[in-house]
């Protein structure tokens, strides 16, 4: 297994950089700043410069890689296209790419909530909006996927006692979850064949049981 990472200098992207590094397994970043992402990530990791939004330089960034997780997202801005660009046309270049290189399987950190048109966050720009137009266009292109909607996201990890819940499409509308855990959930993905081909929405709670990620996986259906 060799990963690409797309969004690999964000906050939740980096994590799941540091976890591949912590289990040995080769990673690729996709960064836009060399300088910037060497002095955020581990000195293993292989750097990459490209562009989502520039599909023709994608190929050579997703060579030799078998599998890839996109973390990118659209930062709050005051350009109305932003969440267009990044989170739908940037996904989907992502997307050609890795079906014209046969990657086995593409990991998507998306949202909860992308199939509720009125919700506050789609006032920054209809963000969740295009989140599920990327989603339902990654479902269609035939590449394996695991889509991962987490809540609010926390740069703090997860207390002990406050653990992980999952669930299918459309059944949690609030929450929050660590990064830390929401990159745990992407890395897992990509060893599991039980994640294959699903939504996978995730919070964290103190009333729930703590149970591996595995076997959270065997309960959520395919989409």
């Amino acid at each position: 297994m060799k990963v690409l990472v797309a969004g690999a200098t964000g906050q939740t992207g980096r994590r799941v950089v540091q976890q591949l590094v912590a289990q040995n397994i080769p990673v690729r970043g996709l960064v836009r700043d060399r300088t910037a992402a060497a002095n955020l990530l581990p000195e293993s990791v292989e750097l990459v410069m490209g562009d989502v939004l520039k599909p023709e330089v994608l190929a050579d960034a997703i060579a030799d890689c078998t599998v890839l997780i996109c973390a990118t997202g659209a930062k709050p801005s005051l350009d109305p296209t932003g969440p267009y660009k990044v989170d739908y046309e940037g996904t989907c270049n992502l997307v050609n790419a890795a079906k014209a290189a046969g990657i086995e399987q593409f990991v998507m950190v998306s949202s909860l909530c992308v199939s509720r048109l009125f919700h506050p966050l789609n006032l920054f720009w209809l963000v969740l909006y295009w989140k599920k137009q990327a989603e339902l266009y990654l479902q269609g292109s035939g590449v394996p996927y695991t889509i991962v909607r987490p809540g609010g996201l926390r740069n703090e990890a997860d207390p002990p006692g406050r653990n992980l819940v999952m669930r299918p499409a459309d059944s949690l509308f609030e929450g929050s979850i660590a990064r830390d855990q929401v990159a745990r959930v992407c890395v897992e993905a990509l060893k599991d064949e039980g994640a294959k081909n699903k939504i996978l929405e995730i919070v964290s709670t103190t009333e729930s049981l703590d149970q591996p990620i595995p076997a959270l996986f065997t309960q959520v259906p395919a989409a």
